[in-house]
């Protein structure tokens, strides 16, 4: 896995940034920057007025249902998240924090099919995650598993956040004057949610779900009675009879858009976002918030993935790429870059969009030290390594190194680094570690998806002859020729050669040498791979050899 460096700190301390840009100077940039990052802190910036709000900080917040492992969107909302709160530290001295909510006191509702000792976890369905024994025997529950999973997980990648437990939360008293401020607004609970409710659901629904004394189970029962000035509940248990109990201490928890409505409420969360796909819930929750006189977050939907047919990725399908598997095949800054890119458009999340998105991180990190300070904060590297981008390498991209691999066909490291010293003399696995990550990626990506459908042919009697012709031009070349004389060459042969359109001459190149309709710059990739190898190459195919083998 890549190394990842913490860069929370980087925004918070001038001599970080480079050109040592005051903090007036990159405030004035940020208050006017267009990066998406930027417009949404400040409306966060315009909620507090820049002054720090009673609580002292602002507060960002995600959440987690640690049903489940962390995946994707899991990635993708932190990582967003913590863009925003880089951007409003660009632009404000307020003191912030990052809280990943777990909700973790939710009755488990089915038993994962991942999962070891099924059914001694089957017997336990109902009960809050926290007090469901965890099957794989390593932790306190399931919930305490699931969760150390995920802050191992928000670790790995360097994320400055802190955890906060539900279980925790309801159960120390932390949420007590909430629950005791929820059951005094009862009535007008009920009159938002009832209107969202199936008539069937009216009949039965309360925002307050009992844990059953006996059972331990989250219990989906109808309040009979209440009595705000105790803060109880009266409802029927398992067995069915009548208790009344209190909504604090963790006796009772709430339903899920209360309950989320009621966090934001009782930790005062200023900021927090969410899929498209609960909007509605967050308006619901929005409007809960002013019942109880507080004052919704200020947030942002996000589109959801698709897949490479347009059906929404789904957990449960698997139709989707997992943090893994984008991990085993591009660094973990092409994934942040992934997320930072349209977070309001859909877009398809498989293999084939890891190539193109690695070069495009390339190309703007390339980019970043050419630029003035005011270009720096649109372009996106600013916002995935939190204002201090490391240095560009090599000027290779991904795309160049996978068809090096192709070419060569290895799984050998030192066969493509033998390659690119030659080419670039100052790289190295210890000078450029970038590079040397893509190195390994490129291998493993066309090892599992290039190789398998690489279909080389036999030129046509106007290839050959083009073919023959580029030999020619090439035999005329230094073997010190640069990548743009090289490339003025190939154009020519095709030119000379009849194409009309020299895309048909390139297709022809890739399809007769590399076995694949897609390629690089020719002039770029032969200038890498190198003019007498790359002539070897031409000699092979035009004597019909069998290119498959490397």
């Amino acid at each position: 896995m890549p190394e990842v460096t913490d860069v929370s700190e980087t925004l918070a301390d001038p001599a970080h940034r480079r050109d040592d840009i005051s903090r007036e100077e990159l405030r004035a940039l940020a208050l006017n920057a267009k990066a998406w990052p930027f417009q949404e802190a400040r409306k966060v910036l315009a909620r507090i007025g820049d002054t720090a709000p009673g609580k002292g900080h602002v507060l960002f917040e995600t959440g987690y249902g640690p049903s489940g492992l962390p995946h994707i969107g899991t990635f993708g909302e932190v990582a967003r998240t913590t863009m925003v709160r880089r951007a409003f530290q660009a632009m404000s001295d307020v003191p912030t924090r990052l809280v990943c909510f777990s909700d973790d006191m939710d009755g488990l509702r089915k038993v994962p099919d991942n999962i070891p000792n099924v059914e001694a976890v089957r017997e336990h369905l109902g009960k809050p995650l926290t007090r469901v024994p965890d099957p794989f025997g390593t932790h306190e529950s399931f919930g305490h598993h699931n969760n150390a999973r995920l802050q191992g997980f928000l670790d790995y990648f360097g994320f400055d956040y802190e955890f906060v437990s539900a279980t925790d939360c309801y159960a120390s008293g932390r949420f007590d004057d909430a629950l005791l401020t929820v059951l005094r607004h009862y009535d007008e609970v009920m009159a938002v949610m009832l209107p969202t409710l199936g008539k069937e659901r009216q009949q039965t629904y309360s925002p307050f779900l009992p844990v059953s004394p006996k059972t331990g189970r989250v219990l989906q029962v109808p309040v009979l009675d209440r009595d705000p000035d105790a803060g109880t509940i009266t409802f029927e248990d398992e067995d069915g009879e009548r208790l009344t109990q209190p909504v604090t201490g963790g006796h009772a928890k709430l339903q899920w858009k209360p309950d989320w409505a009621m966090r934001w409420f009782a930790l005062d969360v200023d900021y927090e976002m969410s899929g498209k796909d609960l909007i509605d819930s967050a308006k619901v929750g929005s409007q809960l918030v002013k019942v109880w006189g507080g004052r919704p977050p200020e947030g942002f939907h996000y589109e959801l993935f698709l897949d490479d047919q347009g059906e929404k990725i789904s957990k449960s399908k698997g139709n989707g790429l997992s943090v893994d598997e984008w991990l085993t095949y591009a660094p973990s800054d092409s994934l942040s870059l992934y997320m930072f890119q349209k977070p309001g458009s859909a877009k398809k999340l498989y293999f084939d969009v890891i190539p193109k998105t690695v070069d495009e991180y390339l190309t703007f990190l390339r980019k970043f030290d050419e630029q003035s300070p005011a270009e720096r904060l649109e372009n996106p590297v600013w916002h995935v390594h939190g204002g201090q981008p490391p240095a560009s390498e090599s000027g290779l991209s991904f795309s160049i190194l996978l068809n090096l691999a192709s070419a060569t066909n290895t799984d050998d490291r030192a066969v493509l680094w033998g390659f690119i010293t030659r080419y670039a003399p100052d790289a190295g696995p210890q000078q450029t570690p970038i590079l040397d990550r893509l190195v390994g990626h490129a291998i493993r990506y066309y090892q599992d998806f290039v190789k398998p459908h690489k279909r080389y042919r036999a030129p046509s009697e106007t290839e050959r002859a083009a073919l023959q012709d580029l030999r020619q031009r090439l035999d005329a070349l230094p073997a010190t020729a640069e990548a743009e004389e090289i490339q003025t060459e190939v154009y020519e042969a095709g030119k000379a050669h009849g194409f009309e359109k020299l895309r048909d001459w390139f297709k022809a190149l890739y399809e007769i040498l590399l076995g694949q309709q897609q390629g690089p710059r020719m002039g770029s990739f032969i200038a890498l791979y190198g003019l007498a190898e790359f002539k070897t190459l031409l000699d092979r195919a035009l004597r019909g050899e069998d290119l498959s083998g490397g």
